[in-house]
């Protein structure tokens, strides 16, 4: 990594644990290398069993029904040919009043050459005509021009459920069928208590949301659907929080914590199933350390808590090698970590801190949530990383919402 790309040190922040404010959300997953499980959802439906005990009563998420989605007025932006002309475009443009400012959002390309991307928790402008804060959002993205896609209620673009649950994008993919883009974002369930802006919240679960688009129309979504029962433990693996595809298989990594004091890092294990086969749970199978088994229980560790990874992370090969990248220890470390691999299922081993993103209790500034992007601005023997910023001082940000804008720096991989 050029000496440039570091970012400053600063005296480490120390938040609680089980306490994030509202920007400090875990809300995205890999980019890029989740097509195809994507399109396997689409094509062939939910999980097998996901509806099964579901304990959430008349809970559901709040659309069934294909809703309504126009573009916001489109905002001038460069083309993007360099990492520099990336960071300017988020250091420099304004942004219409829908989209302020928000957490790393997951991109891809739709089949008419345009971009989208999916954002968490997104601030609006004071005077935006709707809800000035909201759990999820997306920009379209075309030669020199952004646009927000916003719902007929100006909310949240994939709606709250109707007990109040939130939805974090995690991923993106997408088939093309019958001249249209079919686009599935991995989300993941978000409850808080005491309103949005809580600092309390748990995830529970994962769920993906469709969406339709027509050659050089506005993504409109047309389903929501939740994926197996809520849970809040963070003791049972979150499967998918990265996913990798090789071949023809389908590898799903899973994040822990064991909810004991002082470890404040996720262990990583892995599930693999056939890309065919990806609907029917009964199919995955876990690394047991020596072979693939039936049982869930048998996963072994490949990274553990201790010193461990975020629960959100990326895992991607290149050129032979598997690389996990993250920040050690969540949101509570300081060092961006690439751990690397052989094969898919380890041993991984910590190869390098190739940067210090530590957040500063001075100044305020929150840095979390590196996520690699393989496949946007591909150089061989690096890889574009993407971190969240943010400040505890909500009336900075909310002056200045470029405080609450992503970094993007490249990185050397081991």
């Amino acid at each position: 990594m050029d000496e440039s790309d570091v970012p400053d040190r600063g005296e480490t922040a120390e938040p609680p644990l089980r306490r994030r404010r509202w920007w400090i959300a875990a809300a995205v997953g890999v980019v890029g290398v989740c097509v195809a499980v994507v399109a396997v959802f689409l094509v062939r439906g939910p999980l097998a069993g996901a509806d099964e005990d579901d304990p959430r009563g008349d809970a559901s998420p709040a659309t069934q029904e294909p809703m309504t989605s126009t573009a916001s007025p489109c905002v001038t932006i460069p083309r993007l040919r360099t990492l520099a002309d990336l960071q300017s475009i988020v250091d420099t443009t304004r942004g219409g009043p829908a989209l302020q400012g928000a957490d790393v959002g997951a991109d891809l390309e739709l089949e008419d050459g345009r971009r989208i991307w999916v954002m968490g928790d997104t601030l609006r402008a004071p005077d935006f005509e709707g809800q000035r804060f909201v759990r999820n959002s997306m920009l379209l993205i075309s030669d020199g021009c952004a646009q927000t896609v916003l719902p007929e209620d100006r909310g949240a673009l994939i709606p709250d459920r109707s007990d109040g649950v939130g939805y974090w994008p995690m991923s993106i993919g997408r088939v093309h069928r019958n001249g249209v883009d079919v686009v599935g974002v991995g989300v993941q369930r978000v409850r808080s208590s005491g309103g949005v802006a809580s600092t309390d919240f748990e995830n529970l679960g994962p769920a993906i949301a469709v969406f339709h688009v027509e050659p050089g129309g506005v993504p409109q979504l047309v389903e929501v659907k939740d994926l197996g029962r809520d849970d809040p433990s963070r003791k049972r693996p979150t499967w998918g929080a990265a996913v990798a595809v090789s071949d023809e298989w389908v590898y799903l990594y899973g994040t822990a914590n064991p909810e004991v004091e002082g470890v404040f890092g996720y262990s990583l294990r892995v599930a693999r199933v056939h890309i065919d086969h990806l609907r029917d749970q009964s199919m995955w199978r876990y690394w047991d350390g020596s072979e693939w088994s039936r049982s869930a229980d048998r996963a072994v560790e490949l990274i553990p808590a201790q010193g461990g990874v975020s629960q959100t992370l990326s895992v991607f090969e290149q050129d032979g090698s598997w690389y996990a990248v993250s920040k050690q220890d969540e949101f509570l470390g300081q060092d961006l970590v690439i751990w690397k691999a052989p094969a898919p299922t380890g041993p991984f081993t910590r190869a390098s801190t190739v940067a210090r993103i530590p957040s500063n209790a001075v100044t305020g500034q929150l840095r979390y949530m590196p996520l690699a992007h393989p496949a946007i601005l591909p150089k061989a023997g690096t890889v574009v990383v993407s971190y969240s910023r943010n400040n505890t001082d909500v009336g900075k940000v909310e002056a200045n919402p470029f405080l609450y804008r992503p970094a993007f720096i490249r990185v050397r991989l081991p």
